[in-house]
């Protein structure tokens, strides 16, 4: 009974996180990239993007157990104070358009909106007020023009290590998290949504160039809150 339970809990995890990156790169059928790494119009990027979300919309709309979230998020170990909100916003000197962008808590309906208006915190991981956490947010490597999402984190690939990241929540706290790890994952790695032990880290994802069949993971742990 324990391994089919165990077994059942990988299989929703691999969804989960199957999910959320192939969605990351929906914008990625909406256009496609020149030479020169400007996006052109190849399709109206609002009906395919919502042609393709309406397939997976179902497995969003799943509740996720809440050992597999007290296993996502580090169980109950004891937080920093926390916002009144779980509204964020990412800065990354190092990369050009992260500067402000909002950070959106994905709602059970689905990951369209919060990736179009900007990066999405992936259900169930972490925050940046707990003492371990994996604060995990993915955004488009292209997205959409005139949106937060434009681009935004086509420079992912820059960062390196000891470059910065900050998060800042709702009561103007500040989280300076420094780059320690940066990898190429396959969409059904499921493991990488998991905390570190006895580590706050924030996990910026994004897809892979030029084919988009891979995803790109920077890791960066936290060494400073005021």
């Amino acid at each position: 009974m324990i391994k089919v339970q165990m077994g059942k809990a990988r299989k929703m995890l691999a969804a989960l996180l199957g999910t959320v990156l192939v969605v990351v790169g929906l914008g990625l059928f909406g256009y496609s990239v020149l030479a020169g790494g400007s996006p052109a119009s190849a399709e109206d990027p609002g009906r395919v993007h919502g042609r393709i979300s309406e397939e997976l919309e179902a497995k969003f709309n799943r509740s996720i157990p809440q050992r597999i979230v007290a296993g996502l998020r580090g169980g109950d170990r004891p937080q920093l104070k926390t916002p009144e909100s779980r509204r964020l916003e990412l800065t990354v000197p190092g990369m050009q358009r992260v500067d402000g962008v909002p950070v959106y808590d994905a709602p059970r309906s689905g990951y369209d909106k919060a990736l179009h208006d900007g990066v999405v915190h992936v259900r169930g991981t972490g925050f940046p007020w707990q003492r371990q956490a994996n604060v995990y947010i993915a955004g488009h490597r292209v997205g959409y023009p005139g949106t937060e999402s434009n681009l935004v984190f086509w420079d992912l690939n820059r960062l390196q290590e000891g470059d910065e990241i900050f998060l800042t929540d709702a009561d103007g706290t500040r989280y300076t998290y420094k780059v320690y790890e940066k990898r190429i994952i396959s969409p059904s790695e499921v493991g990488i949504l998991r905390p570190v032990k006895g580590k706050n880290i924030v996990s910026l994802q994004t897809c892979t160039l030029p084919d988009y069949s891979h995803r790109l993971i920077v890791r960066g742990e936290l060494v400073e809150r005021q």
